[in-house]
């Protein structure tokens, strides 16, 4: 695909990943055409970015809409066989069934959706094998890594995810008991959608990267490890077996890894994106994390290492617990007791299908709904 047109499938074009998505495709229109759009709660978007865009395809996934194929879904956008690429940005447990069609279709996926991985990885990078797909990761973190092993042979010793640590890192129990949703809305560094900030804030963002980078990478979870890096301007590294590393450094801006998972195996050149001044960098500091003050950390590094349905029971988990935190019905250190009670309560599915992840995370919603 060097040189050629690419025709792009967006997925959550409405969302931060998806309107960043677009904001590099406005400044390549000789390399990317869209194809298909799709779209959450924010409608009026929706259409502005469809007048903009002219894809044959576009679907509202709150009420069902009607392209020229008639009404169509998210998984049959994602397995669309003219899509060259198909960015997979949808919030929450929406992107799993498309995710996992895109993979079986033998699709190149910008993925930047963790519950897919999280919920479903066995069964989605399974069937990424066997279709030939390629996971192209958006995240930050697992850009960082996957372009440090670029060109090695030999297995990491060990990774190493570093995080921001959010805007209440050096907060104590007492006191991050009284965050408010808007507080906890305040990102130091990145520009993200409300779950993934709140998720940032308590630090369940980095677990389930956790989990991402176990099935991305085919890493143990034991040689996966976690840095607060509050300056997040190294986005991860590796370790390997001579003791040498490798670190990816940039400005804290998602269209950098963004671009480069569209440009693959390219790196186009783009002045509009922000480059790192080290005259003006004071210190690069690092941290490790503290699992009592934040325990969605511990909680979701215990459920990937568990496997079965507990990861899928996690991520619908954490999604219904921010979900009550942002309307005001939970404070911010009742997050992580709400996940932690639920996975309590979980009786597991060692080897489960997708019917089965569908299921136990449906159940996790209604007990939400309950409550």
């Amino acid at each position: 695909m060097v040189g050629a047109v690419k025709k792009l499938a967006i997925l959550g074009s409405t969302g931060s990943i998806g309107r960043q998505t677009l904001d590099i495709v406005r400044q390549y229109p000789d390399r990317y055409k869209v194809i298909a759009l799709a779209g959450g709660h924010n409608r009026a978007l929706l259409a502005a970015q469809a007048e903009e865009f002219k894809p044959e395809i576009i679907c509202h996934t709150v009420a069902e809409e009607e392209s020229r194929r008639g009404k169509i879904t998210l998984e049959q956008i994602a397995a669309l066989p003219e899509a060259d690429l198909v960015v997979i940005a949808v919030s929450g447990d929406a992107g799993i069934l498309p995710t996992l069609a895109a993979a079986r279709a033998g699709k190149r996926i910008a993925l930047a959706n963790k519950e897919s991985l999280v919920a479903a990885g066995s069964l989605i990078t399974g069937a990424a094998v066997e279709s030939g797909a390629t996971l192209l990761p958006v995240d930050s973190e697992h850009s960082a890594i996957w372009q440090c092993l670029a060109g090695e042979e030999g297995f990491p010793e060990r990774i190493i995810l570093t995080a921001s640590g959010g805007p209440f890192r050096n907060y104590t129990k007492q006191k991050l008991a009284r965050v408010t949703p808007e507080q906890a809305l305040k990102h130091p560094s990145w520009n993200m959608g409300k779950k993934v900030t709140i998720d940032s804030a308590t630090l369940m963002n980095k677990g389930l990267e956790v989990i991402e980078a176990h099935w991305l990478f085919r890493i143990p979870f034991d040689r996966i490890s976690v840095v607060i890096h509050p300056q997040s301007i190294i986005h991860s590294m590796v370790e390997f077996a001579d003791g040498a590393m490798k670190a990816q450094l940039g400005c804290p801006d998602m269209r950098i890894p963004i671009q480069y998972a569209l440009s693959y195996p390219e790196r186009l050149a783009n002045e509009r994106l922000p480059r790192l001044d080290f005259s003006a960098i004071k210190a690069l500091t690092f941290q490790a994390p503290d699992y009592d003050t934040f325990p969605c950390l511990k909680l979701a590094m215990e459920a990937g290492r568990r496997g079965g349905t507990y990861p899928a029971v996690l991520s619908a988990a954490d999604e219904g617990a921010v979900a009550q935190f942002l309307e005001g019905r939970i404070g911010f250190n009742e997050i992580a007791q709400k996940v932690a009670v639920i996975l309590d309560e979980h009786s597991p599915i060692e080897r489960p299908g997708i019917g089965d992840i569908l299921k136990v995370g449906e159940e996790v919603r209604r007990k939400f709904s309950r409550n």
